[in-house]
């Protein structure tokens, strides 16, 4: 699937109109609802495909935050042959007790992979415990960026975001 092609398919099955709470708590009159894109093989495959060409040199994990960022990080260690880990929002209190599930991120140069980014917060907050964790974290790649001050934020705590699409792009492709 070519690009421009991608950035149409997922615009006409993600994008609503509305009224729409986000994590950062600001509302929003658009919304990407990342799971309509993430629950369609062939575009969650297309999206692994040309996202794969955005992952930095050196790279020894790709680490999808939980819930959206999983299947975006499960699809991209298919195309790239990466491991991946699945990171939660807080440690789980029973069983292995891990951050982190799957690779290991200790001492690893890992790739925070997001499916949506608006102000940054939870990939700055999982950068923190990733961190915390022992990885080495300076990268991030969103689906999306809304353009809304995520760079400028995870800048600002030493990652680099880089995206596969800016929302403009998506509503400018659909034309």
């Amino acid at each position: 699937m070519e690009r421009r092609e991608l950035a149409v398919a997922m615009f006409r099955v993600a994008h609503l109109v509305g009224e729409f709470q986000l994590r950062s708590g600001r509302t929003a009159t658009e919304y990407f609802d990342k799971y309509r894109f993430e629950s369609q093989p062939e575009l969650l495959s297309a999206i692994a495909e040309h996202a794969s060409v955005l992952v930095p040199e050196g790279t020894e994990v790709v680490a999808g935050l939980e819930l959206g960022g999983v299947p975006v990080a499960t699809a991209l260690s298919l195309a790239t042959g990466l491991p991946a880990a699945f990171v939660r929002k807080k440690t789980k209190p029973y069983g292995t007790q891990r951050l982190a599930e799957g690779a290991e991120v200790a001492g690893r140069r890992v790739l925070v992979v997001e499916d949506v980014v608006t102000s940054g917060g939870q990939i700055v907050s999982s950068t923190a415990d990733l961190r915390r964790a022992g990885a080495i974290v300076d990268q991030a790649l969103c689906v999306v960026d809304r353009e809304e001050g995520g760079a400028e934020n995870l800048a600002a705590d030493g990652v680099r975001l880089t995206s596969l699409f800016k929302a403009d792009e998506l509503r400018e492709a659909d034309g």
